[in-house]
């Protein structure tokens, strides 16, 4: 009877371990179909980026064409300018979200600051053009003209108290603060005790050697805390939101998502394309050589390496790039009226000829996104756009956590350029009911009292450029895995030849 009771136990032991192992072996086989992907093909990245990009009604090859023929080279030469050159930041900020000491050891990830006295024009008012005046300014009494000097005032019938307290000067900042909280996706630091000028072009952005759980905890707690998510991520080790799932999304955060998701792309492929190739020095300016690395390009984008996901990661980086050109069309008019003051008269207007002929350019693309179509629906929407503003202003803080100089620079400047594209895209401030008769369908007057900070501007050009120049390095690196495959043709070729000799 005990012997009967014992295979009866052990019977019942099987048949729980054999569907606790099905069990494993279902959701086992279930991650492996999610991600299972094709061997890894030397075309695989750009099989599927052509046609539509999704949301928008522009295509892949439209794109390609009109900023490797049009856009690129003007941006190129734009960028160069002084006024475009110089771009202040605080680079000592504290990470607001977790203590992390973990600084990027190599002299890759330095930059050279400059001295104030070096910028141009800074001595004639460079920062205090587009400085806005607090309200609580223009009550001081610094700001108050001496009316007693007119022979025709009386002052005790004209007699007007212009005085307001220290508390209420105070409070109106605040409600100044409060607005332009309102209408700003990034928080700004150029006026910071600790901000510096850096000189862009001296301080290139490409491949620092920046790497690990540090590097990886910075867009790790961009995709899972701070975008928009359909559901929970099973995965640890992949926190990017699946394709599959973003159609489970609203069209605002498909857009949060596919514009965090194009910079990211946009900054992967500026580390591949300039990549550390061999050291020749020691020197602080880094005698090395840098140029682009078609094996990590695979290795970030290729879908057998990236769950299938990769193409649809370079898709966002058009997205993107639609989203900032909008910016800069809506805003044109604006940008056309200008200085670009760094006290070079001849510079200065032919940076001003120069953004007037690059807007003309963006004026004729025929299929600009349509921003109108987000943040419709009363409450809901309202309560959704404050959610959206507030996610990036999280991403922007995050940007002081990177513990590589060069790669916070170019990581805040790349950021605040695309927060002053939402800003113009989403601000009450920039739109309009009237369209310009001359530029077609596009809405791009703006009030006249609306002004961007000198740094916004900067930043925009400049984010700007870095998507251009991004496109244009897609096509380098198609060009060279059309020549790597061909090689290995011939190869082949050249194998079965000697085989059958």
């Amino acid at each position: 009877m005990a012997t009967g009771a014992t295979e009866m136990a052990y019977k019942n032991y099987c048949v729980v371990f054999i569907i606790f192992a099905l069990v494993i072996v279902q959701a086992v086989g279930y991650d492996t179909e999610l991600y299972e992907t094709k061997p890894c093909d030397s075309n695989a990245c750009f099989d599927e980026l052509h046609g539509s990009l999704g949301d928008c009604s522009c295509n892949v090859d439209t794109i390609d064409y009109f900023n490797n023929v049009k856009i690129y080279p003007r941006l190129q030469s734009l960028v160069r300018k002084d006024y475009f050159r110089f771009y202040k930041v605080n680079l000592k900020k504290e990470c607001p979200f977790w203590a992390d000491d973990s600084k990027c050891a190599m002299r890759f990830c330095h930059i050279k600051t400059c001295s104030k006295e070096s910028v141009p024009g800074y001595e004639n008012g460079y920062e205090n053009e587009h400085i806005d005046e607090s309200p609580a300014t223009k009550y001081s009494k610094e700001a108050q003209s001496n009316c007693n000097s007119d022979t025709d005032h009386d002052h005790d019938l004209g007699y007007l108290n212009m005085t307001i307290s220290a508390a209420s000067q105070h409070e109106i900042a605040k409600w100044k603060a409060y607005d332009d909280a309102l209408e700003n996706f990034c928080g700004y630091d150029d006026k910071d005790v600790d901000a510096e000028y850096v000189d862009l072009l001296l301080n290139p952005e490409r491949y620092t050697g920046y790497k690990g759980p540090s590097a990886n905890r910075i867009w790790r707690s961009i995709y899972q805390e701070n975008c928009f998510r359909p559901k929970p991520n099973p995965y640890e080790s992949f926190p990017f939101v699946l394709t599959s799932d973003l159609g489970n999304m609203c069209l605002e955060k498909r857009v949060f998502y596919r514009a965090v998701s194009g910079l990211h792309s946009s900054i992967n492929i500026h580390l591949c394309s300039k990549y550390l190739l061999y050291e020749k020095g020691a020197g602080f300016t880094s005698d090395g050589e840098w140029g682009p690395n078609l094996e990590e390009f695979q290795r970030r984008f290729d879908p057998s390496q990236t769950f299938g996901e990769g193409p649809n990661w370079l898709k966002n980086l058009y997205f993107v790039y639609l989203l900032e050109m909008r910016a800069l069309a809506k805003a044109g008019p604006y940008f056309e009226t200008e200085e670009y003051y760094t006290g070079n008269p001849t510079e200065d207007e032919e940076t001003r000829e120069a953004i007037h002929n690059m807007l003309s350019v963006i004026y004729t693309f025929p299929d600009h996104f349509n921003e109108s179509s987000m943040f419709n629906g009363g409450s809901q929407a309202a309560k959704l756009k404050v959610e959206f503003r507030e996610h990036f202003r999280n991403i922007s803080r995050i940007m002081d956590c990177v513990g590589c100089d060069k790669c916070k620079l170019w990581g805040k400047l790349q950021t605040q350029g695309l927060g002053t594209a939402l800003k113009i895209l989403f601000s009450s401030r920039w739109n309009s009911p009237e369209s310009d008769p001359n530029q077609g369908k596009l809405p791009v007057r703006h009030r006249s009292h609306e002004r961007l900070q000198r740094t916004e501007i900067v930043a925009l050009f400049n984010a700007f450029s870095r998507l251009s120049e991004s496109i244009r390095q897609l096509e380098q690196f198609r060009v060279m895995l059309s020549s790597q495959k061909e090689g290995a043709q011939k190869q082949s070729l050249f194998r079965t030849i000697q085989d059958m000799k």
